[in-house]
């Protein structure tokens, strides 16, 4: 059975792991070795820690039956001013061996929860293009609404911004894309 709550401080550590875990196995190929090699699980645990301090409730943690972290996500108001949408969903993890199993889309429509009881009522994520994982918030039904580099550990990569503008029916339709009759 599967849990989404608040991530707490306690919480860093499998937090933290999880980070690293997913950015490996996602990234591998995409970013240069040494990004990923270098990725430290203690410095991570100490982001996260800080994190959830300075904005309690803006991460989200899911879990199984036995309190093992599964995934996370983060989200807030938009960093930037150029597009359109009032939230923002920061990051969205799910550990390798959970993807596919509807962790992401849970986490997802808690982030979207989130940020509704922020009074953000739109949203939009930035995801490297090369991430095999992208299609993910096609299916739950994100629109492609921009592109741009970004700069990574001195690597310069295509990102995609994903975006829903009305985050209360993404949630009414659970984050799937509305079919339609032709």
């Amino acid at each position: 059975m599967l849990s989404i709550r608040a991530a707490n401080v306690a919480d860093v550590r499998a937090i933290a792991q999880v980070d690293v875990e997913t950015w490996r196995a996602t990234y591998a190929g995409v970013l240069p070795d040494r990004i990923l090699i270098g990725l430290s699980e203690r410095q991570r645990a100490g982001v996260w820690s800080r994190f959830i301090t300075r904005r309690p409730g803006d991460t989200v943690a899911a879990l199984d039956e036995h309190g093992t972290m599964l995934g996370f996500g983060s989200c807030g108001a938009q960093r930037e001013a150029d597009l359109a949408y009032s939230g923002e969903v920061f990051t969205l993890y799910v550990s390798p061996d959970h993807q596919g199993q509807g962790v992401g889309r849970q986490l997802l429509l808690a982030l979207f929860a989130r940020l509704i009881r922020c009074g953000l009522y739109s949203a939009v994520i930035w995801v490297l293009a090369e991430n095999p994982s992208r299609f993910f918030y096609e299916r739950v039904g994100g629109q492609a609404v921009a592109r741009r580099r970004i700069d990574m550990a001195q690597s310069r990569v295509d990102a995609i911004a994903y975006a829903w503008p009305d985050l209360p029916d993404a949630i009414r339709n659970r984050g799937r894309t509305k079919s339609r009759i032709e």
